[in-house]
């Protein structure tokens, strides 16, 4: 099982099938376009640094509403959400998709813009690999994040959407959200990991991407 960035809320995960989440075009924010062929391409919500799936390679089947699905040997939930803290009155809304392969749950929450309630945390269920933004501004920031990872207790949490390199979009680096975080249960990676789910770790760690 591998798991690449490609900067911001960009991420892939491959194994025999591979489901890329939120595709940018690079340009349009200030960083590298993913070079990207994809079987599923998972989109949260319709704003144009999530949804350009047409620099998506390999004629993939691509998810935009919430529901339960099942494409391709993968069961995909995804659960409806909001942008903002208002219902969606202010950025609309929000996907989060748990998605579950080879026997790992994954969990991207998109520009998650609030807490989840009791019920709908029961509803993303246990998972193991947690993606969440921590950038503040459009989304929650670093330490409702925190709240939230404590609220679901995932095994690994990837942080993302924060400020780094030439990003030109105005959010909150990770500082914020690490600095209460033990630096023993922080991992800082590349931009890709291979693993497997005897790998995973018994306690919740965090895995900071790099460029």
């Amino acid at each position: 099982m591998r798991i690449i960035w490609h900067g911001h809320s960009c991420f892939e995960v491959k194994d025999a099938v591979t489901v890329v989440m939120d595709p940018h075009d690079g340009k349009s924010i200030g960083i590298k376009a993913p070079m990207v062929r994809a079987d599923i391409v998972l989109v949260t919500h319709d704003h144009f640094d999530h949804n350009c799936v047409r620099i998506v390679k390999g004629d993939p089947s691509v998810v935009r509403e919430p529901g339960e699905r099942s494409l391709k040997g993968i069961k995909i939930t995804g659960l409806a959400t909001y942008h903002d803290q208002e219902n969606g009155a202010k950025r609309g809304r929000n996907i989060i998709y748990r998605f579950d392969m080879d026997g790992i749950r994954f969990c991207h929450c998109g520009d998650l813009g609030h807490d989840l309630t009791e019920e709908q945390a029961r509803a993303v269920g246990p998972i193991d690999v947690l993606f969440i933004p921590v950038g503040g501004v459009f989304t929650i920031d670093g330490g409702e994040a925190l709240q939230l990872v404590k609220k679901l207790r995932p095994k690994v949490v990837i942080p993302m959407h924060f400020r780094w390199g030439g990003l030109s979009i105005s959010i909150q680096t990770i500082d914020p959200f690490l600095k209460d975080i033990p630096e023993d249960a922080v991992l800082r990676v590349g931009n890709e990991v291979d693993f497997t789910r005897e790998d995973l770790p018994t306690s919740t760690e965090v895995w900071v991407f790099s460029p």
